[in-house]
């Protein structure tokens, strides 16, 4: 019998106690070598636990606790193996069982049986997709169709009925019982609290509006959107335009894309911007390196790639450490304006937000523009007014101007006449 202990790896030097938020195997599992077996969460990212070797798996810590790096996790059993042979018995039995259960299942698409075994027909799309909306159950609709089933206008008149019988949908998922429940903090919601609550102790934050007419940027994607995507497969969104614009922004203003370390001040020569990225797990904010080498087409590609890894828990410390400035969309989620907290030891954070139409005063005549108010938290500690304000309104310029974004924020007629 030989027993392989499986302990937690290291996330990096200055990780030292990680949780364990998710086993994928339980305790008498036959696992493969390299196998995921669980997944962990540190104070920076959400990262895994593989098999070392293949064999029978035993569990020694639980879902939610939180241990010191290099602990033992789990142990696995070699002398306990799946042969090929059985592993295949076992997948063609699953797949005969599945259509199996395909075969002698009934349609569903026409009737279903309640507690009471009694026959209740299905309703019809349209009724059932109105119900689903409104979270109706078919227990609560009288039908009038065929059969009893209910149709689209049994639905609209159940809830012209008014609120006495449509209460009891609400009910259904807000019961207003006074039970509470107690969940524990994670690792990486735990790091992002103290590090917010820091950047306000101890940076002396501010934050300065401007809002930006969208209507170029809004042209050109409708001009250009179907021809972008079907170059490059991928959308073309807003970011790309705003990461542009920051890199420009950031060359005639440095000290925004500087930090402070002890005594000195450090000016960077490239832009790694952060692009902040709500996952279920928490705020998280991988970086785009290098963004001011990149076309529009590269950054929405990256900008996808590194989103959808922070959504699945897929994202590396390295590739969230070492931005220069951060940018975060509460627009996504509605907000109209905000004053987002700066990322640390970042000195600067440019906060959009969404589009709304609003009415703008053209040449002395009123107009209906897609406005969007932008907001640039700095600390003031190593970014003055002149700077703070200057950089914002270059990205106002370049936005509402975006053939400037071509030429690194100077007009055409400026870099002919080279100025």
């Amino acid at each position: 019998m030989s027993i392989i202990e499986i302990k937690v790896p290291s996330p990096g030097e200055s990780v030292s106690e990680v949780t364990i938020a998710k086993w994928a195997k339980q305790t008498g599992d036959i696992v493969e070598k390299d196998e995921i077996i669980a997944e962990m969460d540190s104070d920076k990212a959400t990262l895994t636990i593989n098999a070392e070797e293949a064999g029978k798996l035993e569990i020694l810590v639980p879902e939610g606790e939180t241990i010191p790096v290099n602990s033992i996790v789990a142990k696995i059993d070699t002398s306990v193996k799946v042969s090929a042979h059985q592993s295949t018995l076992s997948t063609v039995a699953t797949k005969k069982e599945i259509e199996k259960q395909e075969v002698t299942s009934p349609p569903t698409d026409i009737h279903t049986i309640d507690a009471t075994n009694q026959v209740i027909s299905e309703p019809s799309p349209a009724a059932k997709k109105m119900m689903a909306e409104n979270n109706i159950s078919h227990t609560q609709v009288q039908g009038t169709g065929k059969n009893g089933r209910i149709t689209k206008q049994d639905v609209l008149q159940y809830i012209a009925a008014g609120f006495p019988k449509a209460q009891e949908s609400i009910h259904h998922y807000w019961a207003g019982n006074r039970e509470k429940q107690r969940q524990k903090m994670s690792s990486l919601r735990k790091t992002v609290s103290k590090r917010l609550v820091s950047v306000k102790n101890q940076t002396a934050m501010l934050t300065t509006f401007n809002e930006v007419d969208m209507s170029n940027i809004y042209e050109i994607r409708n001009k250009y959107k179907d021809k972008f995507k079907e170059k490059h497969q991928i959308g073309l969104g807003f970011m790309s335009f705003f990461t542009k614009a920051v890199c420009a922004a950031l060359y005639h203003f440095p000290s925004v894309n500087a930090l402070i370390d002890g005594d000195d001040i450090v000016h960077h020569n490239y832009c790694d911007i952060g692009i902040a990225v709500s996952t279920p797990k928490g705020l998280m904010v991988p970086i785009i390196r290098n963004a001011e080498t990149l076309s529009l087409a590269e950054i929405e590609i990256k900008i996808k790639e590194l989103a959808m890894k922070a959504r699945d828990g897929k994202l590396s410390i390295p590739e969230m450490e070492g931005g220069t400035f951060t940018i975060t969309n509460g627009g996504v989620f509605g907000s109209m304006l905000s004053t987002p907290i700066i990322n640390p030891p970042q000195s600067a954070i440019l906060g959009i937000h969404n589009v709304v139409e609003r009415p703008v005063v053209v040449k002395g005549k009123v107009e209906i523009r897609p406005v969007m108010y932008v907001a640039l938290s700095y600390d003031h500690r190593i970014i003055d007014g002149r700077e703070s304000v200057g950089f914002l309104y270059k990205i106002k310029e370049l936005i509402e101007n975006p053939v400037r974004l071509v030429f690194n924020g100077k007009e055409p007629e400026e870099v002919l006449l080279e100025l």
